[in-house]
């Protein structure tokens, strides 16, 4: 077997209402399209991807995301070009979005290019491109260690 991508990432937001109006400008702006939107759910799919959000059960409402947790690290969406990168990164700033780091390359695959940011509730997303086969390459590197820092975390 080999599967054909991720269908679908679904995350509970703390804040739906800021999320919803936050996801209802970035998924579209990567391609996806909405297919519901109702009092708890809003989803999108597009590109083989499916990304959707809920509302959050009463006793954990207006809980915010802490990285490193148990759970979701971050979510990365892969871009068809480098330059998407650096649009989604002006697409960002301009609908507010806290920006973790401003499009780099790193060491995680051959040519690695991303932005790292949080939606409202703080959940990490990041968009990334990797040229070629990346870590399918015919000399099959290795993942790098992390950032350019160092660091996992960002």
């Amino acid at each position: 077997m080999e599967i054909n991508g991720v269908a679908h990432t679904f995350i509970t937001a703390g804040d739906f209402a800021a999320s919803r109006a936050f996801y209802a400008q970035l998924l579209p702006f990567l391609g996806l399209t909405v297919v519901a939107d109702t009092v708890n759910t809003f989803y999108c799919v597009g590109g083989r991807t499916g990304f959707g959000i809920h509302a959050p059960s009463p006793e954990v409402a207006g809980q915010k995301f802490r990285q490193g947790s148990v759970g979701l690290h971050h979510h990365c969406f892969r871009a068809r070009e480098r330059a998407d990168i650096d649009a989604a990164h002006e697409f960002l700033k301009k609908i507010g979005a806290r920006i973790v780091h401003a499009p780099q390359q790193d060491s995680f695959a051959p040519g690695y290019y991303s932005v790292l940011f949080e939606d409202p509730d703080g959940v990490r997303l990041e968009i990334n491109h990797v040229p070629g086969k990346g870590l399918l390459g015919d000399d099959r590197p290795k993942i790098g260690g992390g950032y350019a820092d160092g660091t996992q975390n960002g």
